[in-house]
Formats: structure tokens, sequence, C-alpha cells
């Protein structure tokens, strides 16, 4: 049985990495490019990185940083994927399939597709033929209509769409692609925990893999998610701020006897210690 993910998720925005609530509120953070390091140490099975931003203008708006102060996200994900030691997914502002082309030649192992593949689904065929479907992860942003059902969202969670997210990502793995990322608008970033109903309604739907993402507070949120049906658990917040967060929740999640690797600390950190 192939063994459960946790996977942490960086935000960028404008090329600086945040904090997200509700896909309203952003909290700036700091430099991509470093946080790759800390995490490739912590005992992190995959690496997501998505660009949440509006414009096309990526400045770190810092000149005293100690740190590359790059102008498009191409060059962010080249110095990133430089440092990175772990299957690495780029996301956001994906149009065509000549984009992915570019991030996959930049060092992404996988890509997002979010938005574009709503707009035109024949992007999945494409992106699958060309790259596999282990290379295309289509991200699925949903939010509950009233007491009802949930509905797909798109442009960072401000169009509807009046489609369920079940029946998008039966339509999108039958297209090719290889997992869903799945994101509840109502929980990110509020810590309650992710809409496990939500994760259960589309891992019941395809049979390729599903990683839930959105509302991660504590520890145990990782296993109700893998619980409900999730395949890999991914979270933003939480895991800036404690110390190799990363490390502790798959520990956790070890100790209590889920299919999860055994956590290990990086090469690095061992050097650092000695």
């Amino acid at each position: 049985m192939l063994k459960n993910r946790l996977i942490p998720v960086v935000l960028m925005r404008q090329g600086v990495c945040v904090q997200s609530k509700r896909f309203r509120r952003y909290q700036r953070l700091g430099d991509p490019t470093t946080i790759v390091e800390r995490l490739s140490d912590w005992a992190s099975d995959e690496l997501i990185y998505l660009d949440i931003s509006r414009q096309d203008t990526y400045d770190l708006g810092r000149d005293d940083l100690q740190s590359a102060n790059h102008g498009d996200i191409l060059s962010i994900l080249e110095e990133i994927s430089q440092r990175c030691f772990m299957p690495l997914t780029f996301g956001g502002g994906i149009r065509t399939l000549d984009h992915i082309d570019q991030r996959v030649r930049r060092g992404a192992d996988k890509v997002v597709i979010n938005t574009a593949a709503l707009a035109d689904p024949g992007l999945i065929d494409a992106a699958a033929k060309s790259h596999g479907s282990q290379c295309v992860i289509v991200g699925v942003d949903a939010r509950r209509d009233g007491d009802r059902d949930w509905e797909v969202m798109t442009a960072g969670g401000r169009q509807a769409t009046q489609r369920t997210p079940a029946d998008w990502v039966r339509e999108a793995a039958d297209r090719g692609a290889g997992e869903i990322l799945i994101q509840s608008i109502d929980e990110d970033g509020r810590g309650r925990g992710y809409d496990t109903d939500l994760i259960h309604s589309v891992a019941s739907s395809v049979d390729v893999p599903v990683i839930a993402l959105g509302g991660v507070g504590e520890w145990d949120h990782f296993s109700a998610a893998l619980s409900a049906g999730a395949d890999a658990v991914a979270a933003a917040n939480i895991f800036n701020y404690t110390e190799n967060s990363v490390y502790q929740a798959k520990r956790h999640l070890f100790e209590q006897g889920l299919n999860v690797r055994e956590p290990c600390l990086g090469v690095g950190i061992h050097q650092d210690a000695a």
C-alpha cells in the first residue's frame, strides 16, 4: 500500500511568502527561496508552492534582504528547485501548455492547474499527454453553497462556476489528472480542521490520489483528513509557527499507527547539530 504523504504548502503573493485566511487576508512572511531549505530538512514528503498573485509583478519590495529580488515567477522557481531535495509541485498562473512546459524545464516535478483547467478542460488532456498524468494535479477550490452542496470557485475564489467538486473531479480524472488538490475556502487559515465531508465527497468520486488542504490547526486534523479518504494531507499556515513542525506532525501520525513514512530529520540538521 502506498504511504500517505505529508506536504507543506508555501503560498506566494507578488514574490513574497504569505499566510492566507479565507482567500481574503494575507500576512507577509518573507523570501520564498529560503523557506525551501528549512522544509527540506524537516521530513517533508513533497513540497507545493502556489503562486496566488493577482498581478504579474514579482518584487519583494526590500533591497536590504540578503537574497535575490527576482522579477519573474520562473526565476523564483528555478532558484527554489536548486535548493529543493524532494518532489516539487508548482502552481498558480498556469494558463497554457507552454506555461506547464516552462515550469517543468525550470525544475517542477508536478504542476497544479486550476482556473485554466475549468476554462479549457482540454488543457488537462494536453498536459497529461505531454508530461504524463503523474505530472498533472488539478486544484479545486470549493465553497459551501449555504447548507447544501459545495460549489467550485475560480479566480482565487472570486468566481462561481455552478459545478460541484464531485462532478468536476470526475471529469478531471477522466481527462488525465494524476491527482486532485481539494481546498476548502471556508476553512482556509481558520485552524478549525479540514472540511472532512468535502474530502470524503471528492475522494469517493475518483480513483486518483486526493490531497487535502485548508484549515489545519492541530496535528489531529491531519488524521481526520486521512480517515475521510485523503491520500495526502497538505497545510500551509501551521508550519510557519513551530520549529521542526513538519517533523513533529509526521511523528504524531506515525506514532498513531497511520500509514506514513517514519520521520527523520534531514542531513543539514544533523550537520548543524554535530
